[in-house]
């Protein structure tokens, strides 16, 4: 058998190499924007709810971006909603991920954790031996691959937790994430729920290589896998062989993804681009659709220019005495327009991923080209 985990020699000219330096011209960029932290850090949980939904979709679940943010945050009305609860999993253990220290090795125990994690409360999406590998064998449905048999599971997923966590160059860096996801699927580990898991693993190598540094969180990509389901899995299966021409097609495929994903990431870091293009327009809709008042819209419009406000940051948006200032506030942050800020609790900023703002800010996103195709007729 071929080595699962060499990297194939690649063309200097080749469009493969040309996307790799332009991740790492973009690579640089990351952490230089001048978007508030706590601003750009409620646009991520977005795109965490948005990644969800593609994870999700890819499987079969059919579930729309605002059915998931209606629950986004908390367990879905119905608990025996089998798709939103599969959303809701996704979404739990992305911020699972985001607790972790991104310099931890990736183990067989997080793996198997992320595996429990996603299929909790599942039937049909579930596992009947959650957070374990597969004892038995299986056949994938559509696919002439046959992953290894049951016995060699554990083997085959510590040479590629060797691999995952091997100190690769920068140049390396990408196509190690490649191989990895494309590898974890082809071992197919778990009964169900490898794709899911797979996705989570690319987003933890993320954490810990290319956005390690950085200090902004590491991008959960949505153009990779939520472009066109066919050409993922196309794609996919092209390195199914393990030669070196098919690794590297999966490859192209995957690194242009993330290419599109950062560039989406750096263009989130501009300040003037969130105000002026996503946010402010979505605060303009508000307006249009009757949610808040001429005033309670300036006094938002003026939380989005600063960022974080006091309630004396607002005295010229809100005239009037102190205590008229904290009952709107008080009244914004029970209709989850505002939220506390982690600066403290007399310091509020805009509630972007969740309430009232959120869906208007992702129909914003698809207006700027944001979503993935897989989105479109959400």
């Amino acid at each position: 058998m071929p080595d699962l985990y060499r990297i194939p020699p690649l063309s200097f000219d080749s469009d493969l190499v040309a996307t790799l330096f332009e991740i790492e011209r973009l690579r640089a960029d990351i952490g230089t924007g001048d978007t508030p932290r706590d601003t750009f850090a409620e646009l991520q949980l977005l795109f965490d709810t948005v990644m969800s939904v593609v994870s999700a979709r890819i499987e079969g679940n059919h579930t729309t971006v605002f059915e998931a943010l209606d629950h986004a945050g908390g367990e879905p009305a119905d608990a025996t909603d089998e798709k939103l609860r599969e959303i809701t999993n996704i979404v739990s253990a992305a911020r699972y991920l985001d607790s972790l220290d991104p310099a931890e090795p990736l183990t067989h125990l997080l793996i198997r954790d992320l595996h429990a994690r996603t299929v909790a409360g599942l039937t049909t999406e579930g596992d009947p031996t959650p957070g374990a590998y597969r004892k038995v064998d299986v056949a994938i449905r559509g696919s002439a691959h046959r992953p290894p048999s049951s016995p060699l599971v554990h083997a085959e997923m510590s040479s590629l937790l060797d691999f995952a966590n091997a100190e690769r160059p920068l140049h390396e860096q990408m196509m190690q994430i490649a191989l990895a996801h494309h590898r974890f699927v082809w071992i197919h580990p778990f009964r169900n729920g490898n794709g899911r898991v797979s996705r989570l693993l690319t987003y933890a190598m993320l954490r810990r290589t290319i956005f390690a540094t950085r200090g902004f969180s590491a991008v959960n990509p949505t153009a990779v896998f939520g472009n066109d389901r066919g050409a993922y899995i196309s794609a996919l299966e092209s390195a199914d062989t393990l030669s070196d021409d098919g690794t590297i097609a999966w490859a192209s495929f995957f690194v242009r993804g993330i290419r599109d994903d950062i560039a989406r990431l750096v263009r989130l870091q501009d300040r003037l681009h969130v105000i002026e293009a996503l946010v402010g327009p979505s605060l303009d809709r508000l307006l249009r659709d009757g949610q808040v008042t001429a005033d309670e819209h300036r006094v938002l419009h003026r939380v989005l220019d600063l960022g974080t406000v006091k309630a004396g940051d607002l005295s010229d948006v809100a005239p009037g005495s102190a205590s008229t200032r904290s009952r709107l506030i008080r009244d914004l942050l029970d209709r989850r327009l505002l939220r506390h800020s982690s600066e403290g609790p007399r310091f509020y900023r805009l509630s972007i991923s969740q309430g009232p703002l959120a869906p208007r800010i992702i129909r914003q996103l698809d207006v700027l080209g944001y979503l993935p195709k897989m989105l479109s007729e959400d």
